[in-house]
């Protein structure tokens, strides 16, 4: 035990945390093999990206693993938090761009080589950071396993799972609609695609028949791409258009002529019933485009501009040319009529410029054949989702997937492991770089420019980190995980391409369980974001109040799959926790000075056996809801136990015999304090993980570290259930006098004689205990009487389980000052309800108001009585 004078007036979490990360990490308790008998226990963080810093979200993410790993460590689970951190391609591309430009120099200046250095270079700078980040939070996970997505080995597992599938069917690369960002100037996934309604219009455009009969009505949001039209679409039922499916009508502008076709996805019921086919540039048309073999005609350029089909509209900014083409239809007497329509836009997550679909060449995952074993593992309950509702989510949206793009037109990433024979056009998918073509000799080989997309390494993150394709031990150890922590905005960006990744790769699932949290938003409810500046440093937190006091407000306000509210007054209550705990771990060392273990036989108080069942039970407790992912469930019974029952009344009654008692008796309140202290730190560990354990290394313990302890789970410690009725009853006595105290303005000082009535087995509970109540109740004399006796003149009264106490106030208040008090307030609500009986005695006044208003009146009414009704019963005391 360390000398209790270093033990500071007041909690310093900075120098605590600051001196406590340094000694865990050096001494290798984070590490996967310390407990190396037991049960493996693996979480592999999801990587935060190196573009920048941890915001609030990864600051929950983080607490919840680190939590979770703790526990399990404390618990003898050979635990592994495997750390780790993501290239994030656009991301992390974008920035270096950026940092260039402020230097005047573009990428395609310094070239594809370069500028990948350039990116690395930006990798190791922000990286440090990241770590350094997650350090002050507490993060124990083994960073001499650290991995980064494009490390040698996960860029190994990265080819063989490509060639893998290629060589499947399941890789294959054609020219399909795609989600193009022009600012990013890649490709993007629908699951990036980020939907926003705006205020907009929808143009209703008359395209004549060819031959003459009239015109056929199309509406659209988007008229400048009707310049790229191959038809016009109907449903096969319609009525109205019989006879003119087959026929042509002429593009206004163009000059062209294309047909009418029938296709059964065709709303009959909105607008005319009859829709303009872009094939070019709508998901939609697109695949009626293919189902009627129509030309795809493209009008948008990737930079987002009218490209060279578009004649004379070729070089405009789209909205530019939205205008120029509604104009021209007004002008040709095609305008049928512009009405306002709020709908959805495609955007691009990470830059915010809306998606232009465009059929561009790209790679693709082909998702059926791997939908299927993803479903079931999950539907089987082999992998379980908490909360159980996101089961529902994740495979409706497996049941329906497309084929995932996985080609991005970006320099920094995974570069697509194929070649280009410039010779003989044979096209090798292989692992290792050929040299020469396997079909021809010739050795022109030129590689796909692209890059896989993020996800595509991210979704092997499970079993890649762990020497996949590499058969080694910590794969043969680990997998499959245990748990993967996630947001429920990721589940379709990562979780269901691990789940489908590892089912195919490693023919088993990846994690057993996938525990689901929501977003951190601000004290409104609103979501975090630059624009509207409501954004919180985790950091500047940290150094504010300290990591443990954080940790503590993210997980009290979490519950699995909900959002929580970052709330200043939560941040208060934690570290006012810390403080609270920091205070009575030095009243408990200042009463250690002399403690020798097992130096006398125990002498168990009513008190003792009260605390140690209530240890039992709270630690118990918070290992069954660490058991079903309720964290803050947890740390809130945990917090309660250590506030209301052993800091509010434990520590108040073990000075009783600290500061009277005898040898025997201060021994017995030293070992009870410190094995309720312990376990109370030793529970609280994972979750405030600094101040538990500079306090515990204060106390007599066992053992390096409070991190290696043995998490209390309530066995080992004997329970006096029918103590702990008998206590309750003299807590709950203590309390109603204490609140007869207070409701009667009895000044703090003063001690107040107490009337116990009360059957004779309560009567000597309470007598054997009356130094309980003499010194939490601010009592200076117990007297007794059976039950039914004549109850004091002039006293307060309260009535717990069968017992009546009472509270002479002769001599504690001035009585005929309170009773004039009262006198007058009672009259003064016999005015107001006479005055209210009056109005609304007055039919005029009924009619006339509003039914609010009379409402609001007939309430002051019901409170005036109710008021009125508890002053006369607080009167009748004094009779």
């Amino acid at each position: 035990m360390e000398d209790n004078k270093q033990l500071d007036p007041q909690y310093k979490p900075q120098e605590v945390e600051k001196k406590w990360y340094p000694l865990w990490r050096d001494n290798g308790y984070f590490s996967c093999d310390v407990n190396p008998e037991g049960e493996p226990f693996c979480i592999v963080m999801p990587p935060p990206n190196v573009t920048g810093q941890l915001h609030m979200g990864h600051a929950l993410d983080n607490t919840l693993q680190d939590v979770l790993t703790r526990w399990r460590r404390m618990q003898g689970c050979r635990a592994f938090w495997l750390p780790g951190t993501d290239h994030a391609g656009i991301a992390t591309q974008a920035k270096v761009e950026e940092a260039l430009a402020q230097e005047g120099i573009s990428k395609d200046e310094l070239g594809r080589e370069a500028f990948v250095d350039k990116c690395w270079e930006w990798k190791h700078k922000y990286h440090e950071r990241i770590v350094r980040q997650l350090s002050m939070l507490g993060s124990s996970c083994d960073w001499e396993h650290e991995r980064f997505t494009m490390d040698e080995g996960c860029s190994e597992a990265v080819r063989e799972t490509f060639v893998e599938l290629y060589n499947k069917g399941l890789i294959y690369r054609g020219s399909y609609i795609v989600n193009w960002c022009s600012h990013c100037q890649t490709t993007i996934s629908d699951i990036e695609v980020e939907h926003t309604n705006h205020a907009g219009h929808l143009w209703h455009l008359k395209y004549p028949y060819s031959d003459g009969s009239g015109y056929v009505v199309v509406a659209t949001t988007r008229p400048e791409t009707m310049l790229g039209d191959t038809a016009v679409a109907v449903h096969p039922d319609d009525a109205r258009y019989t006879g003119k499916i087959g026929k042509t009508v002429l593009l206004p502008i163009v000059g062209k002529e294309i047909p009418i076709i029938a296709d059964e996805y065709c709303d009959m019921e909105f607008g005319t019933g009859a829709v303009k086919i872009t094939p070019a540039h709508d998901p939609n048309d697109f695949e009626i485009g293919l189902r009627h073999g129509l030309e795809q005609v493209t009008v948008i350029g990737k930079d987002g501009r009218m490209n060279e089909n578009a004649g004379k509209y070729a070089g405009m900014e789209l909205l530019e040319c939205r205008k120029e083409i509604v104009e021209e239809f007004r002008s040709l007497g095609l305008l049928e009529d512009i009405s306002d329509l709020e709908h959805a836009v495609g955007e691009c997550y990470r830059c915010g410029t809306a998606v232009e679909p465009l059929v561009s060449p790209q790679w693709f995952v082909r998702m059926q054949p791997l939908a299927g074993p993803a479903i079931d593992v999950v539907t089987s309950g082999e992998t379980q989702f908490v909360p159980a509702r996101f089961t529902k989510i994740y495979t409706g949206w497996m049941e329906n997937i497309r084929d995932w793009c996985i080609s991005r037109q970006l320099w920094w990433g995974h570069r697509i492991p194929v070649w280009y024979c410039q010779d003989c056009g044979e096209v090798i998918c292989r692992k290792d770089d050929p040299s020469v073509c396997p079909k021809c000799g010739g050795q022109r080989l030129e590689q796909d420019p692209d890059v896989l997309d993020t996800w595509f390494s991210s979704a092997l993150w499970p079993f890649s980190t762990l020497g996949w394709p590499q058969r080694m031990q910590l794969l043969k150890d680990f997998y499959p995980t245990s748990v993967l922590v996630t947001g429920y905005d990721i589940i379709f960006f990562w979780a269901a391409r691990m789940i489908f990744s590892a089912m195919e790769q490693m023919g088993q699932k990846p994690f057993s369980h996938v525990l689901i949290h929501g977003l951190v938003r601000d004290e409104q409810g609103r979501k975090m974001s630059k624009s509207l500046g409501n954004g919180i440093d985790p950091i500047e937190i940290i150094d504010q109040v300290g990591a443990d006091s954080l940790r503590f407000t993210l997980i009290t306000g979490n519950s699995p799959g909900n959002d929580m509210r970052f709330q200043q007054e939560r941040l208060e209550a934690a570290r006012n926790f810390t403080n609270k705990l920091w205070n009575a771990s030095r009243f408990a060392l200042m009463n250690l000075h002399d403690y020798q273990p097992d130096q006398y036989p125990l002498q168990l108080t009513l008190a003792d056996q009260w605390i140690l069942t209530r240890l039992k039970a709270a630690t118990a407790n918070a290992n069954a809801n660490l058991e079903k992912f309720e964290l803050g469930e947890a740390l809130r019974g945990l917090y309660d136990f250590a506030w209301d029952e052993f800091c509010d009344w434990y520590v108040e009654l073990a000075k009783l015999r600290l500061y009277k008692g005898n040898p025997a008796e201060r021994h017995t309140a030293q070992t009870v304090l410190v094995t309720a202290l312990r376990g109370i730190l030793e529970a609280l560990h994972p979750f405030i993980p600094y101040i538990t354990e500079e306090l515990w290394q204060h106390l007599p313990h066992q053992g390096e570290t409070i991190m290696l302890a043995k998490y209390p789970d309530g066995s080992g410690v004997e329970a006096y259930p029918e103590q702990e009725r008998r206590m309750e009853l003299l807590m709950e006595v203590i309390r109603a006098i204490r609140n007869l105290r207070a409701e009667m303005k009895v000044p703090m000082g003063k001690k107040a004689a107490v009337v116990i009535c009360a059957g004779a087995e309560q009567q000597q509970l309470i007598a054997d205990h009356q130094s309980y109540i003499l010194s939490l109740a601010q009592s200076d004399g117990v007297s007794y009487a059976a039950p039914g006796s004549e109850p004091p003149a002039q006293s307060a009264k309260a009535h717990v389980r069968g017992v009546d106490i009472y509270l002479p106030l002769a001599g504690l208040i001035d009585v005929d000052k309170e009773l004039a008090r009262l006198q007058k307030e009672i009259d003064a609500c016999e005015a107001d309800m006479q005055r209210l009986h009056a109005k609304l005695s007055n039919q005029q006044f009924i009619a006339k108001a509003p039914p609010q208003v009379v409402d609001k009146e007939r309430a002051k009414q019901h409170e005036l009585a109710a008021k009125k009704a508890s002053l006369q019963e607080y009167l009748q005391m004094f009779r």
